[in-house]
């Protein structure tokens, strides 16, 4: 079965070499690239840092996202393309009656194809993480979005769980409806809304977020993105802790008593020039409440979501292998 198993799978396995290669030959050039330019800004001037720090990420951060999202995307063509096909064709062209003839049993012959083409999907998944992880490592340290959910689904040992669960899930899926197209259409639709799904509802609740004051001064105002106020009040917007998740989209800035701060006390620092400005509402004693994901968590983080789809993918194969034995194929 192992033998006849890699015979059918030759082929993708080939393809997937020269992907990988590819992919590789283009990672380590452009790892280089950020690792000499992360050089330079790190001895930068004080008078050019801003500029070199800007240029660093402009340069980087386009085609990082761009591998992120093919690496993102990559679970999903081993489900399609390796996982679909995989039992659905064995049915359309009826070798599988053959292969049970030779004293096969059904249980031997899904559980070789499973664990043989599972693993080879997590190990085309692993090495392009950690290509990328690698590759991304410097622009990471100083960009510090590893909870991005880009970042995060591309780099380290999530990528394997999707592998491995895209690749079930579309055997399992072929398994059932027995149509190949069929199978790759619905692989396709519930990888999707599971790669939405996660990132934007389940994974800040994996662990209970914190929640803190955090002062509003100079160096708050540096790690935001607007700061407005009216005539109900003031608000920052897009604040982010260093290496956190921020949970908070806009907060209330307020007086140390709680009470809102009003235009009427904008108004007294109205200086001469910014600085002056920002160093005058920074005596005022003003503050906002910051709800987050500590950066310590980020590999607590990588853990449980990786248990969370192994656990998954564990399940769907124990579903395919009673579905095998007790359904009519």
């Amino acid at each position: 079965m192992i033998w006849l198993t890699w015979r059918q799978f030759r082929t993708q396995a080939l393809v997937a070499a020269a992907a990988l290669a590819a992919i590789a030959i283009y990672l380590v050039y452009l790892g280089s690239g950020i690792r000499d330019d992360y050089a330079d800004v790190l001895g930068c001037q004080p008078s050019d840092c801003v500029t070199a720090r800007h240029t660093f990420d402009e340069s980087y951060t386009g085609p990082l996202s761009i591998v992120g999202l093919l690496l993102i995307a990559v679970p999903a063509v081993i489900g399609i393309f390796w996982g679909a096909p995989l039992i659905t064709r064995e049915l359309e062209e009826k070798t599988d009656r053959l292969v049970w003839n030779q004293s096969v049993t059904r249980t031997r012959w899904l559980a070789t194809k499973l664990v043989l083409l599972t693993l080879a999907s997590v190990a085309v998944t692993g090495l392009f993480s950690l290509l990328l992880t690698w590759n991304a490592s410097r622009y990471d340290q100083f960009i510090g979005d590893r909870f991005g959910a880009v970042n995060f689904a591309s780099r380290n040992v999530v990528p394997l769980g999707y592998a491995a669960f895209a690749f079930v899930l579309g055997t399992v899926v072929g398994l059932v409806v027995r149509r190949t197209l069929v199978a790759m259409a619905l692989t396709l639709a519930v990888f999707a809304i599971v790669q939405l799904f996660v990132p934007t509802v389940v994974r800040e609740h994996l662990m209970v977020p914190m929640t803190t004051t955090v002062a509003f001064d100079e160096d708050a105002m540096s790690r935001s993105d607007t700061f407005g106020i009216n005539d109900r009040g003031a608000t920052i917007m897009g604040y982010t802790m260093a290496g956190t998740w921020s949970l908070t989209d806009e907060a209330k800035v307020v007086n140390a008593d709680g009470t809102p701060y009003t235009l009427q006390q904008a108004k007294t620092c109205e200086k001469s020039s910014q600085a002056e400005n920002m160093a005058c509402m920074a005596g005022q004693n003003l503050h906002f409440s910051y709800t987050y994901q500590p950066a310590d968590r980020y590999w607590p983080f990588q853990w449980i979501e990786l248990s969370a789809y192994l656990g998954v993918t564990l399940l769907m194969a124990a579903f395919g292998f009673w579905w095998i034995r007790h359904r009519s194929i």
